[in-house]
Parts: C-alpha cells; sequence; structure tokens
C-alpha cells in the first residue's frame, strides 16, 4: 500500500484529459488522479472492517473496479465521493462475504487514572463509543468528522440521499454521546 503524503493534492477541476488519459492506460495519469485519494480511502476501509490486511485488500479492490469504471467519471470534481463510494462498497461486501467469525472481547476494565493526561483519557473514551457503534453508524461519523466531507459527498458514498445522511449522521451523533460522560479525573 503507497501511503501518501497529506500534502498531495487533486488534480484541477475539468481535467477531463486526465480523465481519458487513466482510462486508456496511463500510469501516471492514474497515479494523479487516485494518488491523493488512497490515503482516506484506507482510513475508510479500516473504519469499516477494522482490520489493516483486509482494509488494504479493500482499497486495492476498489482502485481496481475505479479503473475498470473510470470511462464512467465525468467531472474531476466528483472522483472523491466516487472512488470513497467505490471502497465503501467494496467493505460492505468483504464484511458480508467474510467466513470467518469476529469474537469481541468485553471492555477492559477501568484502571486509574493517575500520572495520565485528561486529554488521553478522553481520547479512549471517544475510541471506545466510537467502536460500540456499528459500522453504518460509524460511516456517516467519520466521513463528516474524520475525512471532513460536505454532506453532499457523504450521501454520495453512502448511496443516500443529503437528508437521509444528514438524519444518519444525527442518529449516530445521539448514540455515540451517551459514552462520553465526562469524569472527574483525580490526578
Amino acid at each position: 500500500m503507497t501511503h501518501l503524503s497529506p500534502m498531495t493534492s487533486l488534480p484541477a477541476a475539468g481535467d477531463l484529459k486526465l480523465i481519458q488519459e487513466a482510462a486508456g492506460g496511463s500510469g501516471d495519469a492514474f497515479d494523479s488522479l487516485f494518488g491523493p485519494l488512497v490515503e482516506p480511502a484506507y482510513r475508510l476501509a479500516l473504519m469499516m472492517l477494522e482490520d489493516a490486511s483486509a482494509a488494504e485488500d479493500a482499497v486495492q479492490e476498489g482502485t481496481l473496479r475505479a479503473w475498470r469504471r473510470l470511462p464512467q467519471l465525468k467531472d474531476i470534481e466528483t472522483i472523491k465521493p466516487w472512488f470513497m463510494a467505490i471502497v465503501a462498497n467494496e467493505c460492505r461486501s468483504q464484511r458480508r462475504h467474510r467466513w470467518w467469525s469476529t469474537l469481541r472481547l468485553a471492555d477492559p476494565p477501568e484502571r486509574a487514572a493517575h500520572g495520565i493526561e485528561e486529554g488521553i483519557i478522553q481520547r479512549l473514551d471517544l475510541d471506545r463509543a466510537f467502536g460500540r457503534l456499528n459500522v453504518e453508524e460509524r460511516l456517516p461519523i467519520h466521513l463528516y468528522f474524520y475525512e471532513d466531507m460536505r454532506l453532499e459527498q457523504v450521501a454520495v458514498i453512502m448511496g443516500t440521499s443529503v437528508p437521509a445522511a444528514r438524519s444518519r449522521l444525527y442518529r449516530a451523533l445521539k448514540r455515540l454521546r451517551p459514552g462520553l460522560e465526562l469524569r472527574e479525573v483525580a490526578l
């Protein structure tokens, strides 16, 4: 898996020639189009599958599917939600077809917070509360807050309307809040 720096940017809007070149087999054009999207797609797949190896496979398969469907892409401005939707669908497919089962262990017992910064504790609480949500509840939160995507893009990736994406985000946040109780920390 190629890891890109956050400074890598998408090509300029309206560059249909780059799409045509990539669809025609140009590796450089393909890298220009999809290179900046690999890291966010991997984070999305990792959040959905909770397995680094499976996430890499999903991104790789999603990239292959995107290359095959590249002639369908008409506007470079829609490439990120288009590609992320392909990867999200691949993750859903992998989750449906897993032949093994995952055993989830109980949360570890609470430990005394002596000497640990409050920010670390809050992060652990957020991670624990986030982990209690199912994948379809985590998806809109991840896309909207972690990937900083607009609701329109979240809707495309989730395969819903914008009001439905907004509603799912609201419901997921509502389910997330009870796990985020503020605690008194003794240092």
